[in-house]
């Protein structure tokens, strides 16, 4: 199974940030006078951009208090987005391998490029990937496809040698969409949406995908 373009997921898949954006939805939530949520329940709203997540973590509220919630989330967060972030175990090692081996990498997200950008230079990551491509990127976040073909079409690969790699269903269905392949990692913020929609191959360690490019 080889692959000539790796497409990652960023929250859930490279980084380990539940704490932070559990920090930052609840300093949210208190801003405007309501109790905290359960680092689990916020970890199921993440996936489909901050608008949704900030949507999603105040239900009740009308669109200008829903307005003001999201643009304290997106001050907060960005002061706040790499106190405990962190990669998860054997990313750096995968990435460093990949990349020396001269894969093309890709960065397909739905957190806003500004802050996709700022984490991945912050953890020294950045040089590692060709394009990263963030939630505001095109008019569409995934699962839509118009991200992973635009990196399809940009690095020249093919669909068939092409893998999107993430921890929930969003970046199987926007494999699918593209008519890539999708690969599934065990660990993250969603893997148990993999019941209901699938990746071709799981993994448990990201050093697993290095065999996999070959």
């Amino acid at each position: 199974m080889t692959g000539d373009l790796l497409v990652f997921d960023l929250d859930g898949t490279l980084v380990d940030s539940q704490r932070d954006l559990t920090e930052a939805v609840n300093a949210t939530r208190a801003w405007m006078g309501l109790g905290p949520l359960p680092a689990e329940d916020i970890s199921r709203y993440v996936g489909n951009g901050a608008p949704v997540l900030v949507q999603r973590a105040l239900p009740d509220a009308g669109e200008e208090d829903w307005s003001r919630g999201l643009k304290y989330f997106l001050e907060y967060y960005r002061d706040h987005m790499l106190d405990s972030t962190r990669l998860y175990p054997g990313v750096r090692e995968a990435l460093d391998e990949l990349h020396e081996a001269g894969i093309p990498l890709a960065v397909l997200t739905n957190k806003p490029i500004r802050f996709s950008l700022q984490m991945l230079e912050r953890l020294k990551l950045d040089l590692h990937f060709f394009r990263v491509y963030g939630g505001n990127s095109f008019p569409e976040k995934k699962p839509d496809p118009a991200g992973l073909n635009a990196l399809i079409a940009e690095s020249g690969a093919s669909r068939e040698r092409t893998i999107m790699v993430g921890d929930s269903a969003v970046d199987v269905q926007t494999a699918r969409n593209a008519g890539t392949r999708s690969c599934g990692v065990r660990w993250g913020f969603q893997p148990e949406t993999f019941v209901a929609s699938p990746p071709d191959f799981l993994i448990d360690d990201m050093r697993e995908l290095i065999g996999k490019t070959r």
